[in-house]
């Protein structure tokens, strides 16, 4: 073979593979996703949540809640359902970039949840939210798989927390899915559009649920044998379990609303039940507001009871020193919903008329 054309066969081989660089360097490369374990500093909880196995984060309040921002083309958040009665799965929802995607029922055991196909790619915030309560079992995070999980911003500074019952839970508040007379009672619940999330959002504001369905103060309804004042202090609340540790979450604002489990009853019984469990409230939060509230469901029975005993409560403890307990009333009742429940829309109603009490309260901007 010629010198010439060994050179010609040389130049062309390299034309070849400068034309094969180029085609891979102008092709855009698919990014790989990595596993991130549910412990991940970069992500982050808010609530009572069980963390004795910390790779494993465990929660059964309505309203607990995780947020993370991640930046690519995939994300997918493995969560695990305790699934205590056969059928019973828990709901989520879903917000990305403060908007509200989706409220999504677990199907398995373990499931997986594609958060990546609801939007393009590129730089999102994600939280997701229990939005079942505690009697419907746990759900635990497994992982996140994505491109990349980014430095979170910063949760906001104020924190609320909102004891209650039925109604705190957002219990047969969403009919978007299922009719009130169609599934399984907790498929319309919305704990992530009760009046609490929504209020705390509004106010630019963490929130915790503390909320039982049926729980009272001396009284549950539905056969249910535990009061809030013995297991106001639990992180399973439902089943009196695993003591929860208060330094972790000290709230600006502390919201009760109890009383329409308990109904009407002994004046001197409920005002020092009720009295009581703000005394134990003021040992965990000695700098917390604590607001107590009417029920949203009363009716022309039990409303005008109800305002006469917060009244005389929030009396007794300014006038023996606390002077950070309030009172607020709710203008009507709000009972469209499931079971005479509120629904999505009238906690919005219920939220507009809480928070600019709150906001004036604390001299938030």
């Amino acid at each position: 073979m010629s010198k010439q054309k060994i050179t010609i066969k040389a130049s062309v081989t390299f034309i070849v593979f400068l034309i094969i660089g180029l085609v891979f360097s102008c092709t855009p490369q698919k990014e790989y996703t990595k596993i991130y374990s549910a412990n991940d500093p970069n992500i982050q909880y808010v609530g009572r949540i069980d963390n004795r196995n910390p790779e494993l984060p465990r929660f059964w309040a309505p309203g607990v809640y995780m947020q993370f921002t991640y930046e690519g083309d995939s994300c997918i958040v493995t969560i695990n359902d305790e699934l205590p009665w056969e059928n019973s799965h828990n709901y989520i929802s879903i917000n990305i970039d403060n908007k509200i995607i989706d409220r999504v029922k677990l199907t398995e055991k373990v499931n997986k949840i594609n958060i990546g196909e609801k939007v393009l790619p590129g730089k999102h915030k994600v939280t997701v939210c229990k939005t079942t309560e505690s009697g419907i079992g746990y759900v635990e995070i497994v992982n996140i798989q994505s491109n990349k999980l980014l430095e979170p911003e910063c949760l906001p500074d104020r924190k609320i927390e909102f004891y209650g019952n039925s109604i705190t839970c957002g219990c047969g508040a969403d009919t978007s899915a299922l009719p009130c007379d169609s599934g399984e009672w907790h498929e319309k619940h919305n704990a992530y559009m009760a009046y609490g999330p929504v209020t705390a959002r509004a106010l630019n504001a963490q929130w915790v649920l503390t909320s039982v369905s049926g729980i009272g103060m001396v009284h549950s309804c539905c056969d249910l044998e535990i009061l809030m004042p013995q297991v106001y202090n639990k992180v399973n609340l439902r089943s009196n379990e695993i003591e929860w540790d208060f330094s972790k979450y000290q709230p600006d604002v502390v919201t009760i609303c109890l009383g329409q489990n308990d109904g009407v009853q002994d004046s001197t019984l409920f005002c020092s039940e009720y009295v009581n469990f703000i005394h134990n409230l003021r040992n965990h939060y000695p700098d917390s507001k604590i607001i107590c509230l009417n029920s949203p469901m009363g009716d022309e029975t039990l409303n005008p009871v109800l305002k006469n005993y917060i009244l005389s409560i929030v009396n007794y403890l300014n006038t023996n020193g606390d002077k950070n307990v309030f009172s607020f009333f709710f203008s009507r009742s709000y009972v469209g919903g499931c079971d005479y429940h509120p629904t999505v829309e009238e906690h919005q109603l219920i939220s507009e008329e809480l928070t600019p009490f709150i906001k004036d309260l604390m001299e938030w901007e």
